[in-house]
């Protein structure tokens, strides 16, 4: 249930904001970097509906390049 928002093109600054505001923040910073891809990483445990749900509030803000990380199992 946490959301963790990290800029790296900015201060590569990790911090949490909530469900309800994450696509504001994301389209603000989409409004300063158009070009820049918005790349997604997810716990293992996390279901992939919720994955999805993101990923769909992403495209209503209009954010279009969205991305998936997938790290390598160890």
């Amino acid at each position: 249930g946490e959301f963790k928002l990290r800029d790296r093109a900015g201060d590569s600054v990790e911090r949490e904001v909530a469900k309800t505001s994450l696509a504001d923040e994301i389209r603000s910073l989409h409004r300063a970097r158009p070009g820049q891809p918005v790349v997604i990483a997810a716990d293992k445990g996390v279901r992939y509906q919720e994955v999805m749900d993101v990923m769909t509030l992403l495209q209503k803000a209009q954010i279009t390049r969205i991305g998936l990380l997938a790290r390598p199992a160890s």
